[in-house]
């Protein structure tokens, strides 16, 4: 069996943004329990010159849905405007995403492949085709930024384990 475009990134997306939205769950219910600003967590970073807890989020959906929006577009700007500061704005981004994921007709996927593309940020430009965009720069940005989040609530004393950062494998049964 050959393997498509589509089961490389749409359901491991998927299953991580599902785990990132659990994640932001346990995440406000902790805020609650210890007394903490849900925007405390919402804006906290690990290093002064990293972008915060939000835009971690936001970029998560951006290198998931954004990218196949890129491709469908043929150029992929990151968004630069704001993130929700909020939990429940950060878990509609996600849960957002997570049904416009759903409703991805594989086949669209696999028509991207060989489609050129560029990823465009100011003066900067990276020229793609399709697939070695979404595998080579997307993926891996997506994966950072998902770990990172991670991270910042663990950090921040959330209680959480690898368990939460995987999610639901795609078992059989």
């Amino acid at each position: 069996m050959a393997f498509s475009l589509y089961a490389a990134t749409i359901p491991s997306c998927r299953q991580i943004l599902t785990a990132l939205a659990a994640l932001l769950k346990k995440a406000d219910a902790f805020a609650a329990e210890q007394g903490i600003a849900p925007g405390d967590i919402v804006r906290a970073r690990l290093a002064e010159d990293m972008l915060p807890f939000g835009y971690q989020v936001k970029a998560v959906v951006g290198h998931s849905l954004g990218a196949i929006e890129g491709v469908r577009k043929g150029v992929f700007s990151p968004d630069r405007g704001a993130w929700p500061e909020d939990m429940p704005g950060l878990e509609k981004l996600v849960a957002d995403a997570l049904d416009a994921l759903a409703a991805i007709d594989p086949a669209e996927v696999e028509g991207f492949i060989g489609r050129p593309m560029c990823f465009s940020m100011g003066d900067m430009r990276m020229d793609f085709v399709a697939e070695e965009f979404l595998l080579s720069f997307s993926q891996p940005n997506f994966y950072f930024h998902a770990t990172t989040a991670y991270d910042i609530l663990r950090w921040k004393g959330v209680p959480l384990g690898k368990r939460d950062y995987i999610g639901r494998p795609r078992i059989i049964g």
